[in-house]
């Protein structure tokens, strides 16, 4: 059973439109209960499709080579992305993703620095273009957007440090879905598409340098 905190974070996040992102999630993250993915979805309601991707692709977007430990946080997102591509409006999760640990070893360190940039974010954004936000179709676009950045992540080569630019760009994306700020999605996109050319001009130059070897 959610806790009162957890169902008062619940109707402010469905209800007020006044309370900033990085407020709720400092919230969820303070809660006792443990910090997982059925946890956040469960709170966040109708924002919890962005504010979910905005956790799992943050420690990709870190700027350090993870050696595919992040993979798993990856394909969950590409997983959800496709949810919002088919039309859902809500999570659907399996029971065994529900208690996804999404706090991890990075615990009270990285939840601070993540609610810190967030809030960082929100002094520079405002509403622009929102009534594009509204739109059934944007949900679609936005699962599109996220699918393949999230894919080009997983793809990337381990230890290179390559999944940092596509998850950055997840991650400001879900951030200009929340504050309805079209100028914001469009650096996110940005951010993302540059990520992939790394990781595309990376893998032609590793698949030469296999051709030259061994043919």
């Amino acid at each position: 059973m959610a806790s009162s905190q957890a169902r008062m974070m619940r109707r402010t996040a469905n209800g007020s439109a006044e309370e900033k992102v990085s407020d709720q999630l400092e919230q969820w993250f303070q809660q006792e209960e443990p910090k997982t993915l059925g946890s956040l979805a469960e709170v966040f309601g109708e924002k919890a499709f962005a504010v979910v991707f905005i956790v799992l692709m943050a420690l990709p977007a870190l700027p350090l080579p993870t050696g595919g430990v992040t993979h798993v946080l990856e394909v969950v997102a590409m997983l959800l992305a496709v949810e919002l591509i088919v039309g859902r409006r809500t999570i659907w999760l399996p029971e065994r993703w529900k208690g996804l640990d999404l706090e991890g070893s990075s615990g009270e360190r990285f939840a601070a620095a993540l609610v810190r940039r967030i809030r960082s974010i929100e002094r520079l954004s405002h509403p622009r273009v929102r009534q594009v936000f509204g739109h059934r179709l944007s949900g679609v676009v936005f699962g599109m957007l996220v699918f393949a950045l999230s894919l080009t992540a997983f793809l990337a080569p381990p230890f290179s440090g390559l999944d940092t630019l596509p998850a950055l760009g997840v991650v400001v994306l879900a951030l200009a879905i929340l504050l309805e700020d079209l100028a914001l999605a469009f650096v996110g996109v940005l951010i993302g598409a540059i990520g992939v050319a790394l990781v595309v001009a990376l893998g032609g130059l590793v698949l030469r340098l296999l051709r030259d070897l061994f043919l």
